[in-house]
């Protein structure tokens, strides 16, 4: 490179601090994910029906790869928007946590009505649709592992990733898919 060689160096940015809810309960302690659900004033919504030709999920062995969920409402209406265009964080975050009650209902059906089945949440896939600027994609997707977390304690925790796209279906802000390991 030479003498001529100067590093470029990003404005650098500050982390914000990010606490997630993630719980921890000493062990035969832990409610159920149902009472979890009543104390935290949450309800599942029914599964949704896919939007086009896939199914909800698929299992190999005691893997659960579950379809991408969007934020529909339980009266059937759509969240929309575009994040940093017409939509706040708050908002996507929002969103983000109807796609992980989605997500559970689903899982519930998985399950076979047994959300006690559920042994771990390994991966999470979250999309986020964003205008070209927008950067703050992890803080979104955080709506849906906080809810995951507060749910499911510490069979919760999972990896995962946040990346913005161009747009998703239908025009939502968020889609979220994840994998989970279920008891046999």
């Amino acid at each position: 490179f030479g003498s001529s060689f100067r590093p470029v160096v990003c404005s650098p940015r500050v982390p914000t601090t990010i606490v997630s809810p993630l719980l921890s309960y000493q062990p035969n302690t832990m409610p159920t994910v149902e009472e979890r659900l009543a104390e935290l004033g949450l309800t599942l919504p029914p599964a949704v029906a896919p939007v086009a030709s896939y199914v909800p999920y698929t299992r190999a062995g005691n893997t659960v790869f579950m379809s991408g969920q969007i934020p529909k409402l339980p009266s059937g209406e759509f969240m929309l928007g575009k994040l940093g265009a017409d939509c706040t964080v708050e908002q996507g975050q929002e969103a983000a946590k109807v796609c992980a009650l989605n997500m559970i209902s689903q899982m519930k059906e998985a399950c076979g009505g047994d959300l006690e089945k559920v042994k771990q949440v390994l991966k999470v896939e979250g999309f986020v649709n964003s205008t070209q600027e927008f950067t703050d994609h992890p803080k979104v997707i955080n709506g849906f592992s906080d809810t995951i977390g507060q749910v499911f304690g510490d069979k919760g925790k999972h990896a995962r990733f946040a990346l913005g796209v161009s747009s998703l279906p239908l025009g939502v802000p968020v889609e979220v898919g994840a994998v989970f390991e279920i008891e046999g």
